[in-house]
């Protein structure tokens, strides 16, 4: 789940959204993030290195330079997120943060926002790593 979304007309996903608008709707998101009472308690209170490397990943995802795997290493996403409980219902909460974030990021064409929803959606569900709590196993 690493591989940079592919060249479009335009450039890559990334070259259309830009940096500034890229870092604007991760702000937002966690912003939305914090206060989801689903979300909140397997994020740390305070949420900026997770920004940081959410948009690094995001940039190098997106089709711009790696700098996730600069800064961090190689990304193992499952890897990373086994500690945390990811439930269906939080994966569709963080999609529907995510959602809300791209909708409140007006430098987001709707175009682009639609393929950076399409393609995280498909990364929500690869994380999922528990199910629900009470559910059939």
């Amino acid at each position: 789940m690493t591989a940079p979304i592919s060249l479009s007309e335009g450039g890559s996903l990334y070259d259309r959204v830009g940096p500034e608008a890229l870092a604007r709707l991760i702000e937002r998101f966690y912003t939305l993030v914090a206060q989801h009472p689903d979300l909140a308690p397997i994020f740390p209170a305070d949420l900026t290195l997770t920004a940081e490397k959410q948009l690094a990943f995001l940039t190098g995802f997106f089709g711009g330079p790696p700098l996730y795997q600069q800064r961090f290493g190689h990304p193992r996403l499952r890897a990373r997120h086994l500690p945390f409980e990811i439930t269906p219902r939080r994966a569709r909460a963080w999609l529907a943060c995510m959602n809300a974030a791209l909708r409140g990021t007006p430098e987001i064409p709707e175009a682009e926002a639609r393929e950076i929803y399409a393609a995280l959606a498909r990364v929500a569900v690869h994380m999922v790593n528990a199910e629900e709590p009470g559910s059939a196993e």
